[in-house]
């Protein structure tokens, strides 16, 4: 097995086909673009893989924020049972 799943063989025709379709000047531009691109995708993947790994191990290592200044909790008990109608009245 070749390179994703392709052969020796086809990479053998894809690279006459390339050759014929566009010449051996312009294969060498293409090659060179190619490989350009397949350099920065690598490059940007391994960036965010590398952002997001940092992450997580920041968010691993910090405990839990506790609200200190939360409110009580309210006892609707103790709330005026008229409705709201019944104020504006």
């Amino acid at each position: 097995m070749g390179f994703l799943g392709i052969g020796p063989w086809e990479i053998l025709l894809i690279i006459i086909l390339a050759l014929i379709v566009l010449g051996p000047g312009k294969l060498n531009d293409f090659a060179r673009t190619l490989g350009k691109t397949v350099r920065a995708i690598r490059k940007y993947s391994t960036d965010l893989t590398t952002a997001v790994t940092k992450e997580l191990d920041v968010t691993r290592e910090e405990p839990p924020k506790e609200d200190k200044q939360s409110n009580p909790p309210s006892d609707s008990s103790k709330q005026d049972p008229k409705t709201d109608r019944e104020r504006h009245s």
